[in-house]
């Protein structure tokens, strides 16, 4: 029998988290989070994680699982999403599956097995030197040329994404889609909610949301997780290469704490890189609410 559950899904400050506290009450149910910056220790603020009181309202699942330094791939994701949905089934809860990253979702609804070949840096930091001298277009026709069908599950404009692609295949010597094989799904969405909004009330939402962040204190958490990742021997040009560093906005708070831009330049900087993310996020979730209803058709 396959496991059941409601999804969440929608960009940025389109009102997930609050549609899910929400029916997370009504239906006796706990919160999966499908957030790939939420793993992260460190990082609340910046990434807008559930706060105590939330989590003390409705239980929430794969949160802080890892420090900023750690590793943390796609297969363990899968793995310990899978466990936790198990979990609160097998207690008579509703799982509710809730997040942005549409990756995540996607390798749960439609069955992905994710190796969880683990990271070699030395692989990857080959890789960020190439993209680095050669450009994200040099760096998506290598993809191309290894793997062609890898591009329907990555969107290329990741890089962070596409290098760890070029890097499982080197690590494992077969291709990322055939890596990625997809079963049967042993999960079933009995309904997938998209919250979304018309753009320009969506870029206003998350303008607002970004002030408000900004002043419950990302700066200072930005200081923090600075001095916490030194008294681990990573300098801030090293942090800069995790990958945690990709969540929005850390690079751009990173340069205000180190005095290399002013945090309105920031905050003009984090503004074009959300409105860019939004709609990447909507090419994702859009593909999935479709698979989806293939699947019912079928």
């Amino acid at each position: 029998m396959r496991s059941e559950l409601i999804v969440i899904i929608g960009p940025t400050a389109a009102g997930k988290s609050a549609r899910a506290m929400t029916l997370a009450a009504e239906v006796d149910g706990e919160i999966i989070s499908a957030d790939s910056r939420h793993i992260y220790r460190r990082m609340d603020i910046g990434t807008n994680k559930p706060t105590r009181m939330d989590c003390s309202i409705v239980p929430h699942h794969l949160i802080d699982l890892r420090e900023p330094q750690e590793s943390f791939s796609l297969g363990e994701y899968v793995r310990l999403a899978r466990a936790a949905i198990a979990d609160v089934r097998a207690r008579g809860k509703v799982p509710l599956l809730v997040g942005g990253t549409g990756q995540y979702v996607r390798a749960l609804l439609e069955g992905w097995r994710v190796p969880e070949a683990p990271p070699r840096e030395d692989i990857r930091r080959r890789w960020q030197e190439f993209l680095a001298l050669h450009g994200q277009d040099a760096l998506r026709r290598e993809l191309e040329a290894r793997d062609p069908a890898a591009l329907t599950t990555i969107d290329p404009r990741n890089t962070r994404r596409v290098i760890r692609a070029l890097e499982v295949m080197e690590i494992t010597g077969a291709r990322w889609s055939e890596l990625q094989r997809r079963e049967p799904p042993d999960l079933r969405a009995v309904s997938i909610l998209y919250i979304n909004l018309p753009r320009p009330a969506l870029y206003a939402r998350a303008d607002a949301r970004l002030r408000d962040m900004i002043e419950q204190g990302w700066l200072e958490e930005t200081r923090a997780l600075l001095d916490y990742l030194g008294s681990q021997g990573i300098d801030p040009d090293a942090a800069l290469r995790l990958p945690a560093m990709s969540a929005l906005g850390y690079r751009q708070m990173i340069a205000v704490v180190r005095g290399q831009m002013t945090l309105e330049e920031a905050i003009a900087a984090i503004q074009r890189d959300t409105r860019r993310f939004i709609r990447a996020q909507d090419t994702w979730f859009r593909a999935i609410v479709t698979n989806a209803a293939a699947q019912r058709a079928r």
